[in-house]
């Protein structure tokens, strides 16, 4: 039902009827193509009287122009018309003045709409429109209706679970959520239960015995390695609550709810590759608004236990750059992904591996050799370091991994290689490296034995001082033997897919 005409009109402005208005009737049937109306009514926007009508998808609005006396209607005709499409709006308020310290109440002012505006660079920000009135019925009937339009948009989520690490990359996650993240989620009206994590794992444990169906949809505040831990706590929830083994799982069930990525690390490759870009708000905004996309998961295993839920593995150069930054926690974290990237391209080892892979016809293959990184990514991983992604030719949600082999080389052309993630041009045209799509793989260590065995024990004691580590996501593995499985759209995340997100200009000046 359509609103009615009655006193609307801020104070200290003509009445309707002593001013003459060039205002379409009530009544008036829409445009041809336009929605019906379901309201209409007389608000000051901007300073300016306008005419503002709603529909279930659009809010718009046009300022009231004075009919001249000779009846000329061009000037009326050249009155722009504002649009919001109301799938953009994710907050309505009642704005009201009111005194220092005053919390109830206020003399009423009209009406505030919060919208989410696309910018460039894939970055979302939050703006106010405001309409001014001062009639309390009126206002209210608009806010009612309002409010039911944005309560039928799904996916939206009405509660949350947040876990927020403190620890993150410079201790600013708390700062981060409580600044940036909560005040978004209150205005729009979104419940939050928060745990402030307080040891490695802690996230893990309280998943573990967490009732999610209590909750639309998880958020995680931190860095990559914290992102892993609740990923992996996640997924298993839904093992366990599924009643299933949590030591061997060939065919896993996906997670209840949806989980949001809250960027507050060092590289925050799940963070980029979901938003294009390390946002605060923009994460947040993609939350708030439900935008949620599948994506598919691995699970990473050794021959007797499970190891991981992740999307992306590196064994070899990824693997003992992380191992090492890890050991130098005490330095800043800027300057420990520098040093031990720089310290591990100098003590550049081959590693010696075996890797079977399984193609689309359920075939396996084996490829065999000394190499210096191996990478398994269920998902593009972008980050400002790789601005195009580490796995380019993989998606977020195509049922496929890719597997990259970096054989053996010198150290100057790995170095080239290195470079061209930050560049255009590609990364994998070079002879030492190969690349596959495939659904399992699974990556053994290869011992030399007999006339190869003086050739094998650096490399033998490298290894086990070491003991294997895999970094999954961000996280320290460590494993010899690794079974990896992609499972198509095992957890939903909220984003945008890939392939919609504008091309990132982040550059690298590392090498």
């Amino acid at each position: 039902m359509m609103g009615t005409a009655g006193p609307f009109l801020p104070r200290g402005r003509d009445r309707p009827e002593e001013r003459r208005r060039r205002v379409a009737p009530l009544a008036a049937a829409p445009p041809e193509g336009e929605e019906e109306p379901l309201l209409r009514g007389i608000f000051e926007i901007g300073k300016t009287s306008c005419d503002v009508v709603l529909s279930a998808r659009r809010l718009r609005w046009s300022p009231i122009v004075p009919e001249s006396p000779a009846g000329d209607s061009s000037t009326a005709l050249q009155v722009k018309e504002e649009i919001i499409e109301m799938k953009d709006v994710f907050s309505v308020k009642v704005k009201r003045r009111r005194f220092v310290g005053q919390k109830k109440g206020g003399t009423l002012l009209g009406i505030t709409i919060f919208k989410c505006l696309h910018k460039e660079e894939n970055k979302l920000t939050d703006c106010a429109i405001h309409l001014n009135n001062f009639s309390e019925d009126h206002c209210h009937s608009w806010f009612r209706r309002l409010k039911e339009i944005l309560n039928g948009f799904q996916n939206r989520p009405k509660s949350l679970k947040v876990f927020v690490n403190p620890s993150s990359h410079k201790r600013e996650a708390a700062r981060i959520y409580y600044e940036q993240v909560s005040p978004l989620f209150k205005l729009a009206d979104i419940k939050t239960d928060v745990t402030v994590t307080e040891y490695e794992g802690h996230a893990l444990s309280v998943l573990k015995e967490c009732e999610l169906q209590a909750f639309d949809g998880v958020v995680c505040v931190g860095g990559d390695g914290f992102v892993s831990e609740v990923v992996h706590g996640l997924l298993l929830k839904a093992q366990i609550d599924a009643g299933k083994g949590t030591d061997y799982i060939p065919a896993p069930v996906r997670a209840p709810v949806p989980l949001g990525v809250i960027p507050a690390g060092t590289t925050n490759i799940l963070a980029y590759t979901l938003y294009g870009i390390k946002h605060t708000v923009t994460a947040t905004l993609h939350i708030v608004m439900g935008h949620i996309q599948p994506v598919d998961a691995c699970t990473f295993s050794t021959p007797s236990r499970l190891l991981r839920f992740g999307f992306s593995a590196m064994f070899g150069f990824g693997a003992r750059t992380l191992a090492l930054a890890e050991k130098h926690r005490w330095m800043p974290s800027n300057q420990r992904k520098d040093f031990a990237f720089i310290k591990t391209l100098a003590d550049l080892k081959k590693k010696k591996r075996k890797n079977k892979k399984k193609g689309s016809k359920d075939q396996w293959h084996k490829i065999q050799g000394d190499f210096l990184n191996v990478s398994i990514m269920a998902i593009p991983c972008l980050c400002s370091m790789a601005p195009r992604g580490l796995a380019p030719n993989t998606r977020l949600n195509n049922g496929s991994m890719a597997l990259i082999v970096v054989r053996n080389t010198s150290r100057t052309e790995f170095i080239k290689h290195l470079k061209r993630y930050a560049s255009v041009k590609n990364q994998f045209s070079f002879p030492f490296v190969e690349t596959y799509t495939v659904q399992e793989v699974k990556v053994q260590l290869r011992i030399k034995s007999g006339l190869d065995a003086k050739e094998n024990t650096d490399l033998n004691a490298t290894a086990a001082e070491e003991n294997y580590p895999w970094n999954i996501d961000g996280d320290l593995v460590e494993a010899s033997e690794v079974h990896v499985r992609v499972h198509p759209q095992l957890i939903h995340l909220y984003g945008v897919n890939t392939d919609d997100l504008e091309s990132s200009k982040a550059t690298c000046n590392c090498i």
